[in-house]
Protein backbone atom coordinates (compact mmCIF):
# COMPACT_ATOMS: atom_id res chain seq x y z
CA UNK A 1 0.00 0.00 0.00
CA UNK A 2 1.19 3.45 -0.89
CA UNK A 3 1.72 5.97 2.07
CA UNK A 4 0.44 9.45 1.55
CA UNK A 5 1.94 12.60 2.74
CA UNK A 6 5.53 13.50 3.58
CA UNK A 7 5.92 12.60 7.42
CA UNK A 8 5.31 8.99 6.78
CA UNK A 9 8.38 9.42 3.98
CA UNK A 10 10.37 11.75 6.28
CA UNK A 11 9.94 8.67 8.84
CA UNK A 12 11.48 6.05 6.69
CA UNK A 13 13.84 8.24 5.77
CA UNK A 14 15.26 9.56 9.12
CA UNK A 15 15.32 5.22 10.34
CA UNK A 16 17.21 4.71 7.24
CA UNK A 17 19.68 7.70 8.47
CA UNK A 18 19.88 5.96 11.67
CA UNK A 19 20.15 2.38 10.55
CA UNK A 20 23.43 3.55 8.73
CA UNK A 21 24.55 5.65 11.71
CA UNK A 22 24.94 2.39 13.54
CA UNK A 23 26.43 0.49 11.37
CA UNK A 24 28.86 3.57 10.52
CA UNK A 25 29.80 3.59 14.76
CA UNK A 26 30.40 -0.02 14.55
CA UNK A 27 32.99 -0.07 12.25
CA UNK A 28 34.08 3.57 12.96
CA UNK A 29 38.24 2.30 13.91
CA UNK A 30 38.70 6.02 16.11
CA UNK A 31 35.43 5.28 18.13
CA UNK A 32 37.82 3.79 21.01
CA UNK A 33 39.33 7.76 21.27
CA UNK A 34 35.77 8.74 22.57
CA UNK A 35 36.70 7.05 25.98
CA UNK A 36 39.21 9.44 25.99
CA UNK A 37 37.44 12.40 27.09
CA UNK A 38 35.19 14.13 29.10
CA UNK A 39 32.12 14.53 28.04
CA UNK A 40 29.31 16.33 29.44
CA UNK A 41 26.57 13.97 30.79
CA UNK A 42 23.84 13.12 28.51
CA UNK A 43 25.15 15.93 26.51
CA UNK A 44 25.80 15.85 22.41
CA UNK A 45 29.07 18.32 21.77
CA UNK A 46 29.04 20.08 18.55
CA UNK A 47 31.27 22.79 19.36
CA UNK A 48 34.64 21.88 19.47
CA UNK A 49 35.78 23.95 16.41
CA UNK A 50 35.43 27.15 19.44
CA UNK A 51 36.19 24.97 22.38
CA UNK A 52 37.67 20.92 22.27
CA UNK A 53 36.24 18.49 25.36
CA UNK A 54 39.33 17.70 27.83
CA UNK A 55 41.12 14.72 27.73
CA UNK A 56 40.65 12.72 30.76
CA UNK A 57 44.67 12.36 31.16
CA UNK A 58 44.57 16.51 31.15
CA UNK A 59 43.59 16.65 34.85
CA UNK A 60 46.40 14.22 35.75
CA UNK A 61 48.74 16.28 33.79
CA UNK A 62 47.74 19.19 35.20
CA UNK A 63 48.26 18.06 38.65
CA UNK A 64 51.68 16.75 38.04
CA UNK A 65 53.16 19.85 36.80
CA UNK A 66 51.24 21.43 40.15
CA UNK A 67 53.20 18.92 41.60
CA UNK A 68 56.48 19.44 40.04
CA UNK A 69 56.04 23.39 41.17
CA UNK A 70 55.39 22.30 44.88
CA UNK A 71 58.06 19.57 45.33
CA UNK A 72 60.91 21.08 43.32
CA UNK A 73 59.91 25.13 43.19
CA UNK A 74 62.54 26.90 40.84
CA UNK A 75 63.95 23.41 40.31
CA UNK A 76 61.05 22.13 38.03
CA UNK A 77 62.85 24.78 35.38
CA UNK A 78 65.14 21.85 34.39
CA UNK A 79 64.19 18.93 36.37
CA UNK A 80 60.55 18.78 35.62
CA UNK A 81 59.21 16.26 33.35
CA UNK A 82 59.40 17.32 30.78
CA UNK A 83 61.88 20.34 32.13
CA UNK A 84 60.05 23.71 31.88
CA UNK A 85 62.53 25.59 30.05
CA UNK A 86 62.16 23.50 26.99
CA UNK A 87 58.55 23.06 27.27
CA UNK A 88 57.86 25.49 24.77
CA UNK A 89 60.01 23.45 21.87
CA UNK A 90 58.91 19.98 23.36
CA UNK A 91 55.43 20.74 22.41
CA UNK A 92 56.16 22.56 19.44
CA UNK A 93 58.27 19.56 18.61
CA UNK A 94 55.13 17.04 18.82
CA UNK A 95 52.48 19.43 16.87
CA UNK A 96 54.91 19.39 14.13
CA UNK A 97 54.09 16.41 12.47
CA UNK A 98 50.45 17.63 12.49
CA UNK A 99 51.19 20.76 10.69
CA UNK A 100 54.11 19.09 7.57
CA UNK A 101 56.67 20.90 9.90
CA UNK A 102 60.14 20.22 11.12
CA UNK A 103 60.48 19.75 14.88
CA UNK A 104 62.56 22.91 15.01
CA UNK A 105 59.92 25.50 12.80
CA UNK A 106 57.44 24.91 15.56
CA UNK A 107 56.94 26.23 19.23
CA UNK A 108 54.54 26.93 21.75
CA UNK A 109 54.38 30.45 22.43
CA UNK A 110 51.92 33.43 23.35
CA UNK A 111 48.08 33.68 22.05
CA UNK A 112 46.93 33.61 18.87
CA UNK A 113 46.99 37.56 18.39
CA UNK A 114 50.18 37.73 19.62
CA UNK A 115 51.82 35.43 17.71
CA UNK A 116 49.88 37.33 14.67
CA UNK A 117 51.95 40.64 16.23
CA UNK A 118 55.49 38.64 16.47
CA UNK A 119 55.32 37.00 12.90
CA UNK A 120 53.96 40.45 10.99
CA UNK A 121 55.91 42.74 13.06
CA UNK A 122 59.07 40.43 11.60
CA UNK A 123 57.63 40.20 8.03
CA UNK A 124 56.04 42.82 7.05
CA UNK A 125 58.55 45.66 5.90
CA UNK A 126 57.10 47.58 3.32
CA UNK A 127 59.61 49.93 1.00
CA UNK A 128 59.42 51.74 -2.23
CA UNK A 129 55.48 50.76 -3.88
CA UNK A 130 55.31 47.17 -1.87
CA UNK A 131 53.16 48.68 1.33
CA UNK A 132 50.29 46.58 1.55
CA UNK A 133 49.03 44.00 3.63
CA UNK A 134 46.35 41.24 1.57
CA UNK A 135 43.75 39.73 4.01
CA UNK A 136 39.92 39.06 3.07
CA UNK A 137 36.73 40.03 4.33
CA UNK A 138 35.42 37.59 6.21
CA UNK A 139 38.57 36.88 8.20
CA UNK A 140 38.35 36.69 12.47
CA UNK A 141 38.10 39.87 13.42
CA UNK A 142 41.18 39.84 15.84
CA UNK A 143 43.40 39.24 12.72
CA UNK A 144 42.05 42.51 11.09
CA UNK A 145 42.01 44.50 14.26
CA UNK A 146 46.08 43.22 14.55
CA UNK A 147 46.73 44.19 10.63
CA UNK A 148 45.34 47.74 11.11
CA UNK A 149 47.60 47.72 14.02
CA UNK A 150 50.81 46.87 12.46
CA UNK A 151 50.27 49.21 9.70
CA UNK A 152 50.04 52.00 11.54
CA UNK A 153 52.70 51.14 13.26
CA UNK A 154 54.88 51.73 10.37
CA UNK A 155 53.40 55.24 10.14
CA UNK A 156 51.02 53.89 7.16
CA UNK A 157 47.41 54.03 7.01
CA UNK A 158 45.48 51.14 6.98
CA UNK A 159 42.50 52.51 4.89
CA UNK A 160 45.04 52.55 1.99
CA UNK A 161 47.28 49.97 3.30
CA UNK A 162 45.11 46.80 4.18
CA UNK A 163 43.57 45.14 1.04
CA UNK A 164 40.45 42.77 2.13
CA UNK A 165 39.81 40.19 -0.59
CA UNK A 166 35.80 40.80 -0.95
CA UNK A 167 33.95 37.62 -1.41
CA UNK A 168 31.48 36.76 -4.09
CA UNK A 169 28.45 34.69 -1.78
CA UNK A 170 29.50 36.55 1.57
CA UNK A 171 30.24 32.87 2.62
CA UNK A 172 33.85 31.78 0.98
CA UNK A 173 36.79 33.26 -0.89
CA UNK A 174 37.57 32.81 -4.60
CA UNK A 175 41.42 31.74 -4.49
CA UNK A 176 41.76 33.31 -7.97
CA UNK A 177 40.25 36.76 -6.54
CA UNK A 178 43.31 36.74 -3.81
CA UNK A 179 45.84 35.72 -6.14
CA UNK A 180 44.79 38.73 -8.24
CA UNK A 181 45.19 41.05 -5.40
CA UNK A 182 48.62 39.89 -5.38
CA UNK A 183 50.59 42.94 -6.95
CA UNK A 184 53.77 44.73 -6.69
CA UNK A 185 52.05 46.75 -4.31
CA UNK A 186 51.70 44.21 -1.61
CA UNK A 187 54.25 43.36 0.67
CA UNK A 188 52.42 40.51 2.32
CA UNK A 189 49.54 38.61 2.44
CA UNK A 190 48.06 36.73 5.92
CA UNK A 191 44.99 34.94 5.31
CA UNK A 192 43.08 32.14 7.17
CA UNK A 193 43.42 28.43 6.90
CA UNK A 194 39.85 27.79 7.30
CA UNK A 195 37.13 30.49 6.96
CA UNK A 196 35.58 30.80 11.04
CA UNK A 197 32.29 30.99 10.13
CA UNK A 198 31.54 28.99 6.46
CA UNK A 199 34.65 26.69 7.29
CA UNK A 200 35.65 26.58 3.94
CA UNK A 201 39.29 25.68 3.26
CA UNK A 202 41.52 27.49 1.50
CA UNK A 203 43.99 26.15 -1.44
CA UNK A 204 47.04 26.46 0.50
CA UNK A 205 49.21 25.54 -1.50
CA UNK A 206 48.25 27.06 -4.42
CA UNK A 207 48.25 30.90 -2.23
CA UNK A 208 51.67 30.28 -1.29
CA UNK A 209 52.33 29.86 -4.87
CA UNK A 210 50.80 32.27 -6.48
CA UNK A 211 52.34 34.97 -3.15
CA UNK A 212 56.01 33.83 -4.02
CA UNK A 213 55.56 34.38 -7.62
CA UNK A 214 55.62 38.17 -7.20
CA UNK A 215 58.10 38.33 -4.33
CA UNK A 216 55.30 38.48 -1.50
CA UNK A 217 55.37 36.87 2.04
CA UNK A 218 52.72 34.73 3.09
CA UNK A 219 51.38 33.11 6.64
CA UNK A 220 48.16 31.61 7.66
CA UNK A 221 45.83 31.55 10.43
CA UNK A 222 45.52 28.08 11.18
CA UNK A 223 43.23 28.46 14.21
CA UNK A 224 40.14 26.66 12.85
CA UNK A 225 42.46 23.79 10.69
CA UNK A 226 45.13 22.61 13.05
CA UNK A 227 43.91 19.65 14.77
CA UNK A 228 41.01 19.03 11.74
CA UNK A 229 42.77 19.05 8.84
CA UNK A 230 46.64 17.41 7.61
CA UNK A 231 49.01 20.51 6.61
CA UNK A 232 51.89 21.03 4.78
CA UNK A 233 53.48 23.65 5.49
CA UNK A 234 56.98 23.05 5.18
CA UNK A 235 56.28 21.23 1.57
CA UNK A 236 53.98 24.06 0.61
CA UNK A 237 56.86 26.86 1.53
CA UNK A 238 54.73 29.07 3.62
CA UNK A 239 56.53 31.37 5.37
CA UNK A 240 55.18 31.53 8.79
CA UNK A 241 51.50 30.57 10.91
CA UNK A 242 49.83 30.51 14.00
CA UNK A 243 47.00 28.50 15.76
CA UNK A 244 45.52 28.52 19.22
CA UNK A 245 45.20 24.98 20.87
CA UNK A 246 42.34 25.23 22.83
CA UNK A 247 40.12 24.47 19.47
CA UNK A 248 40.45 21.11 17.88
CA UNK A 249 43.67 20.65 19.84
CA UNK A 250 41.66 20.36 23.15
CA UNK A 251 44.05 22.34 25.21
CA UNK A 252 41.91 23.64 27.26
CA UNK A 253 40.06 27.70 27.98
CA UNK A 254 43.13 29.74 27.09
CA UNK A 255 45.64 27.43 26.44
CA UNK A 256 48.70 28.69 25.25
CA UNK A 257 48.94 28.59 21.46
CA UNK A 258 51.88 27.71 18.22
CA UNK A 259 53.33 29.47 15.58
CA UNK A 260 55.70 28.38 12.78
CA UNK A 261 58.22 29.66 11.07
CA UNK A 262 59.92 28.27 7.84
CA UNK A 263 63.64 27.74 8.51
CA UNK A 264 64.72 29.70 5.47
CA UNK A 265 63.85 32.47 7.65
CA UNK A 266 65.70 31.11 11.27
CA UNK A 267 68.35 34.03 10.26
CA UNK A 268 66.03 36.83 10.38
CA UNK A 269 65.54 38.89 13.68
CA UNK A 270 62.36 38.61 15.40
CA UNK A 271 60.25 41.59 15.00
CA UNK A 272 59.06 41.35 18.43
CA UNK A 273 62.11 39.91 20.82
CA UNK A 274 61.79 38.35 24.65
CA UNK A 275 63.77 36.71 26.89
CA UNK A 276 62.18 33.08 25.89
CA UNK A 277 63.52 33.83 22.29
CA UNK A 278 67.25 33.65 23.37
CA UNK A 279 69.49 31.12 22.65
CA UNK A 280 68.93 28.84 24.89
CA UNK A 281 72.70 27.48 25.73
CA UNK A 282 73.05 31.34 26.96
CA UNK A 283 70.16 32.64 27.86
CA UNK A 284 71.06 33.12 31.40
CA UNK A 285 74.33 34.83 30.40
CA UNK A 286 72.18 38.18 31.08
CA UNK A 287 73.53 39.93 27.89
CA UNK A 288 72.27 43.00 26.60
CA UNK A 289 72.59 41.96 23.40
CA UNK A 290 69.98 39.49 21.69
CA UNK A 291 70.97 36.16 20.77
CA UNK A 292 68.00 34.58 18.59
CA UNK A 293 67.64 30.96 19.14
CA UNK A 294 68.02 30.67 15.86
CA UNK A 295 64.60 28.69 15.84
CA UNK A 296 61.14 28.90 15.26
CA UNK A 297 61.76 29.27 19.48
CA UNK A 298 63.67 32.68 18.23
CA UNK A 299 59.80 34.04 17.89
CA UNK A 300 59.20 33.40 21.40
CA UNK A 301 58.67 36.29 23.85
CA UNK A 302 58.16 35.63 27.40
CA UNK A 303 58.11 32.74 29.75
CA UNK A 304 56.12 29.75 29.10
CA UNK A 305 52.67 29.22 30.93
CA UNK A 306 53.77 25.61 32.28
CA UNK A 307 50.31 24.85 33.93
CA UNK A 308 48.27 25.63 31.31
CA UNK A 309 50.69 24.11 29.02
CA UNK A 310 50.84 20.70 30.48
CA UNK A 311 47.37 19.74 29.80
CA UNK A 312 48.41 20.16 26.11
CA UNK A 313 51.02 16.94 26.33
CA UNK A 314 48.01 14.30 26.94
CA UNK A 315 46.11 15.94 23.96
CA UNK A 316 48.65 15.97 21.45
CA UNK A 317 49.80 11.84 22.53
CA UNK A 318 46.06 11.27 21.92
CA UNK A 319 46.54 12.58 18.25
CA UNK A 320 49.70 11.10 17.71
CA UNK A 321 48.15 7.94 18.81
CA UNK A 322 45.24 8.52 16.18
CA UNK A 323 47.33 10.35 13.37
CA UNK A 324 45.48 13.39 11.69
CA UNK A 325 45.36 11.40 8.32
CA UNK A 326 42.53 9.23 10.23
CA UNK A 327 41.37 12.13 11.59
CA UNK A 328 40.66 13.96 8.74
CA UNK A 329 38.84 11.14 6.91
CA UNK A 330 36.78 10.33 9.63
CA UNK A 331 35.80 14.16 9.83
CA UNK A 332 35.01 14.46 6.35
CA UNK A 333 32.12 11.45 6.82
CA UNK A 334 31.02 13.21 9.78
CA UNK A 335 30.19 16.43 8.22
CA UNK A 336 28.89 14.75 4.77
CA UNK A 337 26.61 12.88 6.67
CA UNK A 338 25.52 15.60 7.97
CA UNK A 339 25.24 17.43 5.29
CA UNK A 340 23.76 14.94 3.30
CA UNK A 341 20.62 14.62 5.78
CA UNK A 342 20.38 18.58 5.99
CA UNK A 343 20.37 18.67 2.51
CA UNK A 344 17.85 15.48 1.74
CA UNK A 345 15.39 15.86 4.72
CA UNK A 346 15.49 19.22 6.41
CA UNK A 347 15.94 21.84 3.61
CA UNK A 348 12.25 21.78 1.69
CA UNK A 349 9.61 23.27 3.90
CA UNK A 350 8.55 24.04 6.64
CA UNK A 351 12.34 23.42 7.70
CA UNK A 352 14.25 25.62 5.25
CA UNK A 353 17.90 24.91 6.84
CA UNK A 354 20.78 25.07 4.00
CA UNK A 355 24.29 24.22 4.01
CA UNK A 356 26.94 27.43 3.68
CA UNK A 357 29.77 25.14 3.85
CA UNK A 358 31.50 24.01 0.38
CA UNK A 359 30.45 20.29 -0.25
CA UNK A 360 33.67 19.50 -2.02
CA UNK A 361 35.95 17.69 0.39
CA UNK A 362 39.08 19.27 -0.76
CA UNK A 363 37.46 22.67 0.26
CA UNK A 364 35.64 21.98 3.72
CA UNK A 365 37.33 22.15 7.51
CA UNK A 366 36.12 20.32 10.00
CA UNK A 367 32.57 22.35 10.93
CA UNK A 368 29.44 23.30 8.86
CA UNK A 369 27.75 25.70 8.87
CA UNK A 370 23.95 25.55 8.60
CA UNK A 371 22.12 28.59 8.01
CA UNK A 372 18.42 29.45 8.97
CA UNK A 373 16.99 32.56 9.90
CA UNK A 374 16.44 32.03 12.91
CA UNK A 375 19.83 30.27 14.00
CA UNK A 376 20.09 32.48 16.88
CA UNK A 377 16.98 31.27 18.75
CA UNK A 378 17.54 27.51 17.27
CA UNK A 379 21.05 27.51 19.22
CA UNK A 380 19.02 27.96 22.38
CA UNK A 381 16.49 25.56 21.76
CA UNK A 382 19.32 22.56 20.99
CA UNK A 383 21.28 23.91 23.61
CA UNK A 384 18.18 23.71 26.16
CA UNK A 385 17.88 20.00 24.71
CA UNK A 386 21.68 19.55 25.88
CA UNK A 387 23.06 19.94 22.05
CA UNK A 388 25.34 22.34 22.25
CA UNK A 389 26.50 23.78 18.84
CA UNK A 390 27.75 27.95 18.75
CA UNK A 391 26.08 30.60 16.63
CA UNK A 392 27.76 33.12 14.42
CA UNK A 393 25.68 36.06 13.17
CA UNK A 394 24.32 36.80 11.09
CA UNK A 395 22.59 33.22 10.69
CA UNK A 396 24.97 30.85 10.96
CA UNK A 397 24.56 27.40 13.49
CA UNK A 398 28.09 26.10 13.55
CA UNK A 399 28.07 23.07 14.06
CA UNK A 400 31.79 20.63 14.76
CA UNK A 401 31.17 16.51 14.99
CA UNK A 402 35.08 16.10 16.16
CA UNK A 403 36.53 13.40 15.11
CA UNK A 404 38.16 11.74 18.35
CA UNK A 405 35.16 12.02 20.14
CA UNK A 406 31.69 12.58 18.19
CA UNK A 407 29.99 9.37 16.58
CA UNK A 408 27.76 9.47 13.65
CA UNK A 409 25.13 8.69 16.44
CA UNK A 410 25.37 12.16 17.65
CA UNK A 411 24.64 13.22 14.16
CA UNK A 412 21.34 11.59 13.94
CA UNK A 413 20.51 13.66 17.54
CA UNK A 414 21.48 16.71 15.99
CA UNK A 415 19.45 16.48 13.01
CA UNK A 416 16.40 14.92 14.51
CA UNK A 417 16.47 18.16 17.22
CA UNK A 418 16.82 20.34 14.41
CA UNK A 419 13.85 18.53 12.82
CA UNK A 420 11.40 18.97 16.03
CA UNK A 421 12.76 22.15 17.13
CA UNK A 422 10.44 23.70 13.77
CA UNK A 423 7.75 20.96 14.16
CA UNK A 424 6.81 22.56 17.03
CA UNK A 425 8.07 25.85 16.75
CA UNK A 426 10.21 25.60 19.85
CA UNK A 427 12.53 28.16 19.28
CA UNK A 428 9.73 30.95 20.16
CA UNK A 429 10.28 30.21 22.96
CA UNK A 430 13.32 31.72 23.19
CA UNK A 431 14.38 35.60 23.14
CA UNK A 432 15.95 37.03 19.27
CA UNK A 433 18.29 38.88 21.38
CA UNK A 434 21.80 37.61 22.03
CA UNK A 435 23.63 37.00 24.79
CA UNK A 436 27.41 38.81 25.31
CA UNK A 437 29.22 35.12 24.57
CA UNK A 438 27.76 33.01 21.74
Amino acid sequence: MKRKGCAPLMEDRFLKYSTLAKQMDRWDSLKSFRDLFHIPPATVYMDGNSLGLPPKAAGQALEKAFGEWKDMAIGGWMAGSPPWFHLAEELGRKMAPMMGASADEVVMSGSTTINLHALVSTFYQPSGIRTKIVADELNFPSDIYALESQIRLKGLDPKKNLVLVKSRDGRSLNEEDIAAAFDDTVALALLPGVLYRSGQLLDMEMLVREAHQRDIVIGFDCAHSAGAVPHRLSEWDADFAFWCSYKYLNGGPGSPAFLYVNRKHFSRLPGLAGWFGYDKSRQFDMSLEFHSAGTAGGWQIGTPPVLSASTLLPSLEIFANAGIEMLRRKSLALTSFLMDIIDGSLSQQPYFYSIGTPRDEVRRGGHVAVEHEEAWRICQALKKRKIIPDFRPPRVIRLAPTALYSSFGDIIAVAEALKEIIDVREYEKFSPERDAVS
